[in-house]
């Protein structure tokens, strides 16, 4: 399952995404979606929920 959202950017906020255009991601979804997931991992929620799914506990 997937699910689509929407969301704005400022012209500047933009530019400087664009920036990262290839190498983050080829398309703009891509881009949006990788770097979301790359800022959940280096804040380590995604490693916790993990960790918390494996022993059983809260999600």
């Amino acid at each position: 399952m997937s699910k689509r959202i929407q969301v704005t950017f400022t012209d500047e906020q933009w530019e400087i995404l664009q920036k990262l255009k290839g190498k983050m991601g080829e398309g703009d979804a891509d881009l949006i979606r990788n770097i979301v997931l790359a800022w959940l991992s280096e804040k380590s929620i995604m490693s916790t929920i993990v960790k918390r799914e494996i022993l059983g506990g809260e999600k």
